[in-house]
């Protein structure tokens, strides 16, 4: 039987909130005590495909999370260093990505899923790169869902290339990934760190250089819609 729908609204992120990504699953405990020192989101992982499912985004630890009064948003794993993108590589794991989303998670539309490219090979050549990113692009965005990519080490391609030939708007800049032509970034990683016993990549966001927002799930706003003073 599919998840229900999590709870909370879709809000786009104010600049300068501090938040994490972590590969280990989170108790209820563990994102409170991280949420009480200071972070703001999470950002969780989500597989390939279904035979990888161990240690992801489950929707109770979803729950956990958005209760202790962190935002979420969720990224998808990537293949293991040397992978060879593909066009239809790009398809088969972005629709596996909003399969899990929704069917797993429950996570409503208009949630950010972040596509993870980093250490791909260049043997393929820059387009099958490119044809990989926009076709997991098209398969996250006609679920309903906002899809933002991840730029890691080794991505092979330029700065101009991430912005002019990818459909993406939203990008996440890894501590050591490469520039993003024009746009920039919405979101920043810095060095790992260990925190409450787990360790996390923290996470800061900002208004990239054409005003774009990472758009999350939160229970607790932090843009409430202003109510007008009564008329006297």
């Amino acid at each position: 039987m599919p998840a229900s729908i999590l709870p909370g609204i879709i809000e786009k992120a104010p600049v300068g909130k501090k938040g994490f990504d972590v590969n280990s699953q989170l108790s209820a405990i563990h994102a409170s005590n991280i949420k009480n020192a200071g972070y703001d989101f999470c950002i969780r992982y989500i597989p390939r495909k279904a035979s990888l499912i161990k240690g992801n985004i489950t929707h109770q630890e979803a729950l956990d999370i958005l209760n202790a009064g962190l935002a979420l948003m969720v990224v998808q794993h990537v293949d293991n260093p040397g992978w060879v993108a593909s066009a239809d590589l790009g398809k088969a794991y972005g629709a596996y990505a909003a399969e899990y989303a929704q069917e797993i998670v429950g996570l409503p539309p208009g949630v950010m899923i972040w596509l993870d490219l980093e250490e791909v090979s260049g043997s393929g050549g820059d387009q099958a790169i490119i044809d990989y990113c926009n076709t997991w692009y098209e398969e996250v965005k006609n679920a309903g869902y906002e899809p933002g990519i991840y730029c890691g080490f080794g991505t092979q391609l330029s700065s101009i290339q991430l912005y002019q030939k990818l459909k993406f708007q939203h990008y996440w800049r890894a501590y050591n990934g490469p520039d993003v032509a024009v746009r920039g970034y919405q979101l920043l990683q810095k060095t790992q760190k260990l925190i409450d016993g787990f360790w996390i990549d923290p996470d800061e966001t900002r208004d990239d250089n054409l005003g774009g927002k990472v758009q999350w799930l939160t229970l607790t706003t932090f843009n409430p819609v202003p109510i007008p003073p009564p008329v006297v």
